[in-house]
């Protein structure tokens, strides 16, 4: 049976399963991924499958918690690990490459098919995305399911494509919001403007039915989320859907900061996110603009349905963010799945040299340097911005009446996803204080680099160094014993009180 496989399954096997390298070593590394697996791990911990918390007692409102269900049940079945906290992402990416293939394989062919999904795996924030913790994999899930039911209604297939285009928007409204309902019509509106005598095949779809559908999949959960949480409404749909990209000053997240981007860096991070194949795409049709043959190409697009409905799909991320100066590479991801297509019906074609040798390059490019990358992360030969082993260092040495870790100013959220919450942040008064006080017979303190001295101040030779890493030092400091602690019958009496 094995022998019915082509060598391209093989290498794509291989690409997709030699992110499992990454999965497994990499550590967390601050911002997003820590905190939104301190929300899943949360999540998983108390129980609480309604609100995803920020941290205990902040209600995490900037989106919806499919990403988080995914993740928390995956660390109830494998256990807590960056590994299990990252492998729903590789299953969503599994489901979009393998809806990739479908529809390059009903509008262009077995061979483009092919392609499709060795470009789209191999494109590098297609990469990087099938084993992170993020939302942005689910949401593409939800948006490419329903664009490909779509066009297979359009093309006469009116089975059970018509119902997942209604399951698809639900997964997308339950991974990002909104925006999912956005990247999905857009495009559809674009192509029948164009294709008008061509929509008779949209009857056929379950409007009503579908419709409700995923209002029933959808809805309960945001209203079960204000009813817990008020205000999680007004924020999310109000604060996260306008004002962060109307307002690149907004001041109003909650989890984070804005980016303030030129207008329109949008389209270079396409250049970024479909590396190398934009740029090889964009090269084959330089060169097929120096040939002359640009005028072929754009009265194919124009008249070939399918070809602009690709495109449409492609470039609907490109033209909602535009204008918006909030944005992230990661905004480029639902149009990559389409983009993967279209380079892909070019990139078939070259049996050439040196053209078939480029491609096949290509395809190893993003997964080799990213897995490279990888193994120089974990070698300690360029230092990360993770809390991991620094933590790991406090634990292996803590023993009974020592303090917590204590993180003065501003706490990583790595720090807090690896001491699983124990962590505590304070300022360096706090801290000053802390010392002073009985409590303790030992504190530990990671203390930025460049603060080390101010901190500690005359107690620095008291201080014992345990450990470095990009950010902070790691120092224990042993506290005069109490009264209680001097007293063994006093330390009798709360031994027993507690």
């Amino acid at each position: 049976m094995l022998k019915r496989f082509e060598p391209w399954f093989w290498v794509l096997a291989a690409v997709l399963f030699s992110r499992f390298i990454g999965m497994t070593l990499f550590p967390f590394v601050d911002t997003t991924e820590p905190r939104y697996a301190e929300i899943a791990r949360l999540m998983a911990e108390t129980g609480d499958w309604i609100t995803p918390w920020f941290e205990p007692g902040v209600p995490f409102w900037g989106k919806p918690p499919l990403s988080f269900w995914a993740q928390a049940a995956s660390i109830e079945i494998f256990g807590l690990s960056e590994f299990s906290l990252r492998l729903p992402a590789w299953f969503a990416t599994i489901g979009i490459v393998w809806l990739t293939w479908c529809l390059a394989n009903h509008a262009r062919g077995a061979a483009v098919a092919r392609w499709s999904t060795l470009v789209l795996s191999t494109m590098v924030l297609t990469y990087i995305s099938a084993g992170a913790v993020m939302t942005d994999t689910f949401l593409v899930f939800g948006t490419t399911l329903s664009l490909v039911s779509v066009w297979f209604v359009l093309s006469g297939r009116s089975d059970y494509w018509r119902w997942w285009f209604f399951v698809g928007l639900a997964i997308g409204l339950l991974s990002k919001g909104p925006l999912a309902v956005v990247l999905t019509v857009t495009p559809l509106v674009l192509w029948a403007a164009i294709f008008r005598q061509q929509l008779q095949p949209l009857k056929k779809l379950p409007w009503l039915l579908g419709s409700l559908l995923t209002l029933a999949i959808a809805v309960p959960w945001y209203v079960l989320a204000e009813l817990k949480t008020p205000g999680f409404l007004n924020y999310f749909i109000i604060g996260e859907h306008f004002s962060r990209f109307l307002y690149p000053e907004w001041a109003g997240d909650l989890y984070g900061s804005a980016h303030d981007r030129p207008k329109g860096m949008i389209w270079i991070f396409w250049l970024w996110a479909s590396f190398p194949w934009g740029i090889i795409g964009l090269v084959g049709f330089g060169l097929a603009a120096a040939r002359g043959k640009t005028k072929d190409i754009f009265t194919g697009a124009v008249q070939d349905a399918s070809t602009l409905y690709l495109l449409f799909c492609a470039i609907t991320p490109m033209l909602f963010f535009t204008l918006a100066g909030n944005t992230l590479w990661t905004y480029i991801l639902p149009s990559l799945p389409f983009s993967a297509i279209l380079i892909a019906g070019w990139v078939s074609q070259l049996n050439l040299r040196p053209w078939s040798r480029i491609r096949s390059g290509a395809v190893l490019l993003a997964p080799v340097l990213i897995t490279l990358f990888v193994f120089i992360g974990v070698s300690g030969v360029k230092p990360l911005k993770t809390e991991k082993q620094l933590i790991g260092r406090y634990e292996s040495i803590q023993q009974a009446g020592d303090g917590p870790i204590f993180y003065i100013g501003k706490m990583p959220f790595s720090a807090r996803f690896y001491s699983l919450g124990d962590a505590v942040e304070i300022t360096s008064t706090e801290f000053d204080s802390l010392l002073d006080a009985d409590g303790y017979a030992r504190v530990f303190a990671a203390i930025p680099n460049d603060a080390v001295d101010k901190v500690l101040g005359p107690r620095a030779t008291d201080a014992q160094k345990l450990g470095e890493n990009k950010r902070y030092q790691l120092f224990s400091i042993d506290l005069p014993p109490t009264d209680s602690q001097n007293d063994p019958v006093d330390s009798e009496l709360n031994s027993k009180n507690d």
